[in-house]
């Protein structure tokens, strides 16, 4: 009988952790060094890649995801050096899908050739706004006209090119973003993650939020109005949603980031990696220090980048399968709910649904369109104890 993650599959997320900068909205583990030794961390990540490969034996690879931090910081060499070893290591799909995290500036736009000659057949860009002023208040590096110049370059280099752009921004007015995103979607390859401006303590955006410095952000109603014109504007352009904050193309969903969503098992590799893992029927969840240094250290030092495992419940499982899985407008399966969790959320679905906020269909659990905008209240609501 199969596994539970098999129906998500099995994906690799490397964490390269260093940018040119930190963005005042970032709350990912990233950080600025003056210089870095890229083979040193190269061997680390070739090291954590057999360690991990002789747990998992015989696991097919969907997919491989450099995530960060900003992954087009990374030498090419690089790049293609671990690329090798995964493909030494696991056997993989034919349509394995490889990303990279860039940023579009023109020094790591000149290293696009380079990626895909490695072996990375997706690129994912952070582009965030289309107008020069807002990409200065976002910290971000690049103009609008590198970002294009560089969204070129890497369109002609790799058949799947996604990007990112942040809405409700300070002082930006709906119909602002609707004249943005027709211009986004007009220039789109196949895929476009879309994200409300989301305030985390600990960044420089919550630091000035918290000392009444962060003026002109849109009012709930006014971001709600954005999120209703995203959905419409992207459907309308043949860029559905699939998942809360990712839409694309019919067939152009990322496969790396379904993996999560249909709650399989991925590992992680790299500081600050979180991954999940089935062993003998048990899923764990692992981790690795945050600072780069100790986890460099740790690999060095002990042959392993990884913190104890935490093995996981069938409660913790159920838990996160629902929130990773209602993020998808499929929703989750009804069928691998009531294996993990048994009727054990029936009667507040029964309630959400009565409430117009949840429905099945074909065999799946899934938000309506007035749940989705409020997914995280339904959440709270149907994990509540």
């Amino acid at each position: 009988m199969p596994e539970d993650w098999e129906n998500g599959g099995f994906g690799l997320y490397i964490h390269w952790p260093f940018c040119q900068s930190k963005c005042p909205y970032c709350d990912f583990n990233s950080h600025v060094a003056a210089s870095i030794d890229q083979k040193r961390w190269a061997a680390a990540y070739l090291s954590e890649i057999d360690r991990v490969g002789a747990l998992t034996p015989d696991r097919v690879l969907r997919s491989v995801f450099f995530g960060g931090g900003t992954p087009s910081l990374m030498e090419p060499e690089i790049v293609g050096a671990i690329l090798d070893r995964v493909r030494a290591t696991w056997p993989t799909t034919n349509s394995i899908e490889i990303t990279l995290e860039a940023n579009p500036t023109s020094v790591e736009a000149g290293r696009f050739a380079g990626y895909r000659d490695a072996g990375v057949n997706r690129v994912s860009m952070g582009i965030q706004a289309l107008n020069d002023p807002d990409l200065r208040a976002l910290g971000r590096l690049h103009t609008v006209k590198e970002a294009y110049q560089a969204f070129d370059i890497a369109r002609g280099a790799f058949d799947r090119v996604s990007f990112d752009l942040i809405y409700a921004r300070q002082g930006q007015a709906l119909d602002a973003w609707r004249t943005e995103l027709r211009e986004a979607l007009s220039k789109a390859v196949d895929h476009l993650s879309l994200y409300q401006l989301t305030i985390e303590e600990g960044t420089a955006f919550g630091d000035r939020y918290a000392a009444g410095k962060l003026r002109n952000l849109p009012d709930d109603d006014l971001a709600a109005d954005m999120y209703e014109a995203t959905q419409d504007i992207c459907g309308e352009m043949g860029f559905p949603v699939y998942e809360v904050s990712n839409h694309a193309k019919p067939g152009s969903e990322s496969i790396h980031n379904l993996i999560y969503w249909r709650y399989g098992d991925y590992a992680g590799i790299g500081p600050g990696a979180h991954g999940r893992l089935t062993f003998g029927g048990r899923r764990f969840a692992t981790t690795t220090p945050l600072a780069p240094g100790a986890w460099l250290d740790r690999v060095e030092k002990t042959g392993t980048g990884a913190l104890p495992d935490e093995g996981l419940d069938r409660q913790d499982e159920a838990t996160e399968f629902l929130l990773m899985g209602l993020r998808l407008t499929d929703g989750v399966s009804l069928d691998r709910l009531s294996a993990l969790a048994g009727d054990r959320f029936a009667p507040r679905i029964a309630a959400l649904t009565d409430m117009g906020l949840l429905e099945q269909r074909h065999g799946h659990l899934q938000t309506t369109d007035a749940g989705r905008p409020v997914l995280n209240a339904v959440l709270r609501e149907l994990l509540s104890d």
